[in-house]
């Protein structure tokens, strides 16, 4: 073989080993179990089992974007978005809100600075006490286009079989594209300068009847300022959930909840595929978080941040994520909630 090709080959076994780091540290943010594959393939306990780290899962703890701190604060609706969805926290008005800085790993020993990905999870509450939920990460698309895929991804990057990931790889272009932009995205050292994008598509209604499939972004007041990855490692194994807290300290900080209108024709049902820059865009809200306080005695530890916990006037579309998301997110819950004696500072134990 040729030098040039030693290179290529080198190169591409490199990427593969990146793409899977970071897929695996998604997983459960996305994993199809909600019973849309047949049985014998997969199902919650099988996954949650083949997420956990080698020295197993945190008990009592989620199983996946396992270190985490919550925040309080308030949605700020500016009105615009009462033309999109009747959805009451989108009518003008400040709305309480329970949040989630969180990173995208089921490892709790896992230093800040070696996971790639990062997320933001909501719980906006109506004065009626209907709720909004939403679980948001910082990459702008998904690995792969299907569940299904997601799952075959899953199986051939723990198989024994040298060439199944080469195969799954030839078969699924899609995974590449994802694997570029987490070698040559920017780091940051904050969740305060972090996008956080929905990836699945929703219904909104408005009182007319109009229906609009949209996606999400929340986008910081602060200006990212990109860190080397090798820089970030040396900052501590905790260092983001306590420079949140102490930026929090100084006075409250801002995302603006930025909605995305499809067009005829895009690509609903697929994360893997974000939408064309020229969609029309609403900017609906600000999300301003106030409070930061540890997850252990903090206000999000009870919550299970389900995405398809939405308030009338949005409905899921046709994208399939978001019941797949929904099924795992109940099986963390009920394990974590059934081992709570073991989450720090429980004697008797309340469901985590």
């Amino acid at each position: 073989m040729s030098s040039s090709g030693k290179h290529s080959s080198g190169s591409t076994a490199l990427s593969l080993i990146l793409i899977l780091a970071v897929v695996g540290a998604v997983a459960a943010a996305f994993l199809y179990t909600g019973g849309w594959l047949a049985p014998p393939r997969t199902t919650p306990d099988k996954i949650v089992a083949a997420l956990a780290p080698p020295g197993g899962p945190a008990l009592g703890r989620r199983r996946n974007h396992v270190k985490g701190v919550c925040f309080t604060g308030v949605f700020a609706a500016n009105g615009a978005g009462a033309s999109l969805s009747t959805a009451a926290m989108l009518a003008s008005g400040e709305y309480p809100v329970i949040g989630r800085f969180n990173l995208a790993s089921a490892d709790i020993s896992a230093p800040d600075g070696g996971v790639r990905v990062r997320g933001l999870s909501l719980a906006i509450t109506a004065p009626d006490g209907e709720e909004w939920r939403t679980a948001m990460i910082d990459a702008p698309f998904f690995p792969v286009a299907t569940p299904a895929a997601f799952y075959d991804l899953l199986v051939a990057s723990k198989s024994k079989d040298p060439g199944a990931m080469g195969a799954f790889v030839a078969a699924h272009p899609e995974l590449p594209v994802f694997g570029a932009w987490a070698k040559s995205a920017p780091w940051t050292a904050s969740y305060a300068e972090e996008r956080y994008n929905s990836l699945n598509s929703f219904v909104f209604t408005n009182g007319g009847g109009a229906q609009a499939v949209v996606r999400w972004s929340f986008v910081p007041s602060v200006a990212p300022t990109p860190v080397a990855a090798d820089a970030l490692k040396q900052l501590g194994p905790d260092f983001l959930e306590q420079e949140i807290a102490e930026r929090v300290g100084h006075g409250p900080l801002r995302w603006e909840m930025l909605v995305t209108i499809a067009d005829p024709g895009d690509p609903t049902a697929n994360p893997s595929k974000p939408w064309p820059a020229t969609r029309r865009v609403v900017d609906v809200g600000t999300l301003i978080v106030k409070a930061v306080e540890a997850e252990p005695e903090g206000p999000c530890r009870d919550i299970n941040y389900d995405p398809t916990v939405l308030p009338a006037g949005i409905t899921v579309s046709d994208d399939p994520f978001p019941a797949a998301r929904s099924s795992a997110y109940r099986r963390s819950y009920d394990l974590r909630a059934a081992e709570a004696r073991f989450y720090p500072g429980n004697a008797a134990g309340a469901a985590p």
